[in-house]
């Protein structure tokens, strides 16, 4: 079960947070369209937060004005609060320090912009389809002019009945995906954000600007951006990399600005983030990501049905994964099994 709590930030705004899991610490820094609960039931994210909480001590926040956190977003919203919002956070959990910080899309600003500050709080940062500059300050009136557009449209026709407005808006983040996932999507904004208050956080976005802080930038620093991102350009990726001494860049397989469980560039960016932090023996090179976590439950001996209320699946999902598993293993117990992987430990 997960525990959220709640901690007040400076300008008196009450933020959500939670820490789950063990192993090396995780932090991730809050971004667009999270919420604490409802991501670990949804078919959009529910893949990742398992992953994170497998192999993690994972601490994560709903942004202000979002999720779990108080719907105000206060007068100052500006990266320097976002950064705020962060400490914060990070004070009122305990968490181990240094930590690896997770930013993804607007949250890379934000964890850039806090390693540069706090830099003995970071070990590392690992980034993904982030950008550092919004896009009013890219030198690009006619990419700044389409996102104001799709903004004015998210603001007055988001609550709309007609599901047009909303796929107007969520197509462009899981674009290679199926209508399921883009119908969650939807529901999960309308139960996430205000149309009022989610215009006024991505007018935000737009303008922000980490520039100044990415040559403070000392931690190691990873760089993933899907080639085809819809969201946000991979220049934007690219543009990071190239400003911060020593990072590494790698291009994913994908269009997606949300990496889904079901695609190579997942697998690609979910072992990588285990070589980085040291636990490259952790994985399970030819397994999936969500095959793993379960071979990892079988292996603390918890029962299937044990393991389908942990991940939020049916028994019977849980047993054609093991069936998987131990094909790929070359077993066909789950003693031999915990076995095989004790042995190759």
């Amino acid at each position: 079960m997960q525990s959220v709590r709640f901690v007040e930030t400076h300008d008196g705004i009450s933020l959500a947070w939670a820490r789950n899991g063990s192993g090396p610490p995780l932090v991730k820094t809050a971004t667009w369209l999270t919420h604490l609960e409802y991501d670990r039931e949804s078919p959009i994210w529910a893949h990742q937060s398992a992953f994170f909480e497998s192999h993690f001590d994972y601490l994560r926040y709903d942004e202000r004005g979002s999720g779990l956190s108080e719907r105000e977003t206060g007068d100052d919203l500006t990266l320097e609060t976002w950064v705020a919002d962060l400490r914060a956070v990070v004070e009122a959990s305990g968490i181990p320090r240094p930590f690896t910080l997770l930013g993804y899309s607007q949250g890379a600003a934000t964890a850039l912009a806090y390693a540069a500050t706090y830099p003995e709080d970071v070990a590392r940062i690992v980034l993904c389809g982030g950008f550092a500059r919004g896009v009013d300050h890219r030198g690009n009136p006619k990419a700044a002019a389409l996102l104001h557009s799709v903004i004015d449209v998210f603001q007055q026709g988001f609550d709309d009945e007609n599901p047009v407005f909303r796929e107007l808006f969520t197509s462009r983040f899981v674009p290679d995906t199926d209508p399921v996932r883009q119908h969650w999507f939807g529901d999960l904004v309308r139960k996430t954000v205000t149309p009022e208050t989610g215009a006024k956080l991505l007018n935000a976005r737009a303008n922000v600007d980490a520039t100044d802080y990415l040559p403070r930038v000392q931690a190691p620093t990873h760089v993933f951006h899907a080639e085809d991102d819809r969201v946000q350009p991979i220049s934007e990726g690219q543009f990071i990399a190239r400003r911060i001494e020593g990072a590494e860049f790698t291009r994913l397989p994908s269009q997606n600005h949300i990496l889904q469980e079901d695609e190579p560039a997942w697998e690609i960016f979910s072992q990588a983030l285990l070589d980085c932090t040291g636990q490259a023996g952790a994985g399970h090179p030819d397994l999936t990501p969500r095959e793993a976590q379960i071979l990892d439950l079988i292996c603390a001996a918890m029962p299937n049905k044990a393991i389908a209320r942990e991940l939020d699946m049916s028994e019977k999902t849980v047993r054609n994964h093991a069936t998987h598993i131990f094909a790929k293993l070359g077993v066909t117990t789950r003693a031999e099994a915990i076995l095989k992987v004790k042995g190759s430990q």
